[in-house]
């Protein structure tokens, strides 16, 4: 049984129509439709009609996030572990969103509304699959390949990481740990899937959404982000720098809703035996912001 990858995120956004030009021009993300005050969005480099939906709200913040299951055996599957872990789950029926089919949704003990789901609509991508350039003849903005994860928080690390390991059989590729060793305050964790991260977690306010990330090629582009950014007068919350949590370079800014977003490149390659990276409280700073070594006041309020 195998879940793929993080496929979606749902945003909710104050103005729709302001925040479609944002992730059209902006970030580069192409439309591909609209129903109920919703809007369909993907990267050039993702065959699935959408990975991230916009919802016209009164709040920012996350609705939910999807994982990709394999098939619809993995999804049945799945939905008896988390009951067996504890957590209920219902059935969002087919056609409740453009494209897709029937998902699970559960609340995770970080009070964060996920879904689990097999079955949508694949649009391919502008490169074709026959004899493909690298890239399309036309791209805008940050143009990244793809939402790469969503970093999250919560009260109870600990237990939000057991349901990811234990019931949905994903893997923790880091994790930062109080100086006692008794308590987790942070996770990072992956499918099987060789990637650093799909999903998140630092201690903090339960239910809140701390960023979405896109994933650019290379550090090149995390600079050409932020040339865009500036040029476009986004509001920018952490200049270029790297990571060495999952040693990736970065930079953080914030959609016209208040959402952070994160253009995110390289990070090592995992594998279901990749040893768990621990690190402590005391240098969590430094694990986040490896040149600074200082934690950003913005960051630290998200986390309060």
């Amino acid at each position: 049984m195998t879940i793929m990858r993080i496929g979606r995120a749902e945003l909710r956004v104050l103005d729709l129509e302001e925040s479609i030009k944002y992730y059209t021009n902006i970030i580069g993300l192409e439309v591909v439709g609209r129903s109920q005050g919703r809007a369909y969005l993907k990267a050039w480099d993702e065959y699935d009609h959408h990975s991230l939906v916009l919802q016209e709200a009164d709040s920012p913040g996350l609705d939910h996030f999807g994982f990709k299951v394999r098939s619809e055996t993995d999804l049945e599957y799945y939905e008896r572990k988390i009951e067996q872990f504890g957590c209920t789950t219902k059935r969002i029926s087919k056609g409740t969103r453009l494209a897709e089919g029937e998902a699970i949704r559960v609340t995770l003990p970080t009070g964060h509304q996920m879904e689990l789901y097999h079955d949508i609509q694949q649009t391919g991508k502008k490169t074709g699959t026959l004899n493909p350039h690298p890239w399309p003849d036309e791209v805008r903005g940050i143009a990244p390949h793809r939402l790469d994860h969503v970093l999250l928080t919560g009260d109870d690390v600990k237990t939000v990481t057991r349901f990811f390991t234990e019931a949905l059989e994903i893997f923790q590729s880091e994790k930062i740990m109080t100086l006692d060793g008794e308590d987790m305050v942070g996770s990072f964790m992956h499918a099987q899937n060789g990637k650093a991260h799909d999903i998140a977690f630092i201690k903090g306010p339960d239910a809140k959404l701390h960023h979405a990330a896109f994933k650019v090629e290379h550090w090149y582009d995390v600079l050409k982000a932020a040339d865009l950014l500036s040029r476009y007068d986004v509001p920018i919350e952490v200049t270029p720098t790297r990571h060495a949590i999952t040693r990736a370079e970065t930079i953080y800014f914030f959609d016209p809703s208040g959402n952070r977003n994160e253009a995110y490149s390289g990070g090592y390659i995992t594998y279901p035996d990749f040893p768990t990276i621990t690190w402590t409280e005391d240098k969590i700073a430094h694990g986040i912001f490896y040149h600074r070594k200082e934690m950003i006041d913005s960051f630290v309020k998200a986390l309060t």
